[in-house]
């Protein structure tokens, strides 16, 4: 069982933690029936938003991040919430991130944009829109702030990307050599490099928020 769990750049609420007290209940069943049960939750320590909050500290992104890293941790006691069985920080897993990007890109799913970020090409998935119950037709550039062609450089406004190409005044200190170039992965290969990595390529159970449907889940 993978679970999308907390971006670690403030306190999680308790909407975040509705989230975690259902999937316990639901590990908790499935232990009672006598399921064997491995279940790794994410924890997101590098993306936009803990950049940018380590960065209006002025401190380090990993110093920023542990600190609510233990608060997550904290409440998941107060809340008598199970521990899973592996807790997954992002920036633990980056070679891998880099190695599944380059995957996609050797099978055509993705390619190296100018500014040397690189993209899924979502054309390139005939079932893309499935579990969300999208049509490709109807992403319209801006929704909701989900569908943007101006931050990137890519084919179409609907790809998302996989390899974020390094920003020196949005990033500082955060990046990572890669065959692309300086940068760290986006948010969705994230999640699918490490629920791959520990879990194997398929998986019985994915659980997260409802929010997280469109685009994160959509795009895993």
């Amino acid at each position: 069982m993978y679970t999308c769990g907390p971006t670690v750049y403030h306190y999680a609420h308790i909407g975040n933690f509705r989230t975690y007290v259902f999937e316990d209940l639901l590990r908790r069943t499935l232990k009672s029936f006598g399921f064997p049960l491995k279940q790794v939750m994410n924890l997101t320590d590098v993306e936009d938003k803990t950049i940018l909050a380590a960065k209006e500290k002025g401190i380090p992104l990993a110093e920023h991040t542990a600190i609510y890293k233990k608060a997550f941790f904290d409440d998941l006691k107060t809340l008598l919430i199970e521990p899973v069985e592996i807790y997954s920080p992002a920036t633990d897993y980056i070679p891998e991130m880099i190695a599944m990007i380059e995957t996609l890109i050797e099978k055509g799913y993705a390619y190296v944009g100018k500014d040397h970020g690189v993209y899924y090409r979502i054309h390139s998935f005939p079932s893309y829109g499935r579990l969300s119950h999208l049509k490709l037709d109807t992403l319209q550039e801006g929704a909701s702030e989900r569908v943007s062609d101006d931050e990137y450089d890519k084919e179409s406004a609907s790809d998302f990307v996989l390899w974020k190409p390094y920003d020196a005044e949005r990033d500082g200190a955060v990046f990572w050599e890669s065959p692309f170039g300086k940068g760290r992965p986006g948010w969705h290969v994230e999640c699918s490099a490490m629920a791959t990595k520990l879990l194997g390529e398929t998986i019985d159970i994915h659980v997260g928020g409802v929010d997280n449907i469109f685009p994160h889940h959509e795009n895993e």
